[in-house]
């Protein structure tokens, strides 16, 4: 088995958000890593409306903020309908998900840091 290379990314004291270009990672959904180190990370996900957030779950903690649009949030079954200013938060290997039902973006803060999004097969 290959080990994954680990894509190097120094802890940024400022970001500009024009300076990050977007990575798509599903039909409508985009993503730009703001910044972060190994015990946590800031990442921006664009949503068209209509795109999904699919169910998921994984080991890190994560908050995230909602910072335009209409989601309904999904956190281990239970459903809510979150805008803009609203936040969330979801413990460790929990199954949750989105649905965007106007289009937005959300600010997702993780602990430790995902290593599976910056890292290269």
């Amino acid at each position: 088995m290959e080990s994954k290379e680990v894509v190097s990314h120094p802890e940024k004291l400022f970001v500009e958000n024009n300076s990050l270009g977007w990575e798509e990672v599903a039909v409508g959904v985009q993503r730009k890593i703001m910044t972060y180190n190994e015990e946590i990370m800031l990442v921006r996900v664009s949503f068209e409306k209509g795109s999904i957030g699919v169910l998921h779950k994984h080991y890190h903690v994560q908050i995230s903020s909602i910072e335009s649009g209409v989601f309904e949030v999904e956190i281990d079954s239970q459903k809510n309908r979150l805008k803009a200013g609203d936040a969330f938060y979801i413990p460790p290997n929990i199954l949750h998900g989105v649905v965007c039902l106007e289009a937005g973006v959300v600010m997702d803060v993780f602990s430790p840091m995902r290593e599976d999004f910056i890292t290269k097969d």
